[in-house]
């Protein structure tokens, strides 16, 4: 088996505990050698997802709430969304853009946060059942898939919008949604987003670590580069507040997202 069969096999996985299983023993057989080779299996169009949660648009969700009842649910729930997206993300990284001249440590950035993913992914389960629900209880909606689908052609653009971008995002929003829980009296889910939060530094240091190496085998200035992609693919507005010290953190230099 090689690495992008590894990926294939995530990718093609409906079942969301069995992506993370597949996720911690392929990432060990990575790391033992029992994986050493890359390969070139093509990654799939979209990943395999289960029957439930439904999919709705994203104004048709559930308001989220850091207070109690059905808004911290939808929180929780959908964080552990993203986080089931984020396996199959950093999966589909390594298969659809696999190439000779990346070196191994590329690989090796994103094996580990697709391990990263699945450990998130099955706190936030755990935690939906000590709140008495379950993944798939609520609907969710497909916005990150559609930055994966669109970016699908070009490396730069995928680091650019995933984790410089949306993961990015994370560090900003996450200290204050900890402080709403624990203010709420929400110990627990509290430990877990800042868990997460903290996991997200390295995984945003990656993207801005391997997005600067493609830019400079194509000779491009990353930070001109990385404004122009953001402002031909994504479709919102990049705007503050920036949590600028957990960036700082993730070797993400200001002048990339200020003003």
């Amino acid at each position: 088996m090689t690495l992008t069969d590894a990926a294939l096999r995530v990718l093609d996985e409906p079942d969301p505990a069995g992506k993370a299983r597949l996720t911690f023993d392929f990432a060990q057989a990575w790391r033992d050698g029992a994986i050493s080779t890359v390969g070139d299996t093509p990654a799939p169009a979209r990943p395999a997802r289960p029957a439930r949660p439904v999919l709705n648009s994203p104004g048709d969700m559930p308001k989220r709430s850091t207070g109690g009842g059905k808004g911290r649910l939808a929180l929780v729930h959908a964080i552990a969304h993203i986080e089931l997206n984020a396996i199959d993300l950093a999966w589909d990284i390594v298969a659809r853009f696999a190439a000779p001249d990346l070196p191994r440590g590329f690989y090796d950035d994103w094996v580990h946060v697709a391990e990263d993913e699945a450990r998130h992914f099955e706190m936030l389960v755990k935690r939906l059942g000590e709140l008495g629900a379950a993944y798939g209880d609520l609907p969710a909606h497909d916005g990150l898939w559609e930055a994966a689908e669109n970016t699908s052609d070009d490396l730069a653009a995928r680091l650019a919008l995933v984790p410089m971008l949306l993961e990015a995002r994370a560090l900003d929003t996450t200290p204050a949604t900890v402080a709403r829980l624990e203010k709420n009296g929400d110990a627990a889910t509290a430990t877990v987003m800042a868990e997460i939060g903290e996991d997200e530094i390295g995984h945003v240091a990656a993207g801005v670590r391997w997005f600067e190496h493609v830019c400079a085998r194509r000779g491009l200035e990353p930070i001109a580069t990385y404004r122009a992609l953001v402002s031909e693919r994504f479709k919102g507005q990049l705007k503050p507040p920036f949590n600028g010290q957990a960036r700082d953190r993730a070797q993400f230099n200001r002048a990339y997202y200020e003003p």
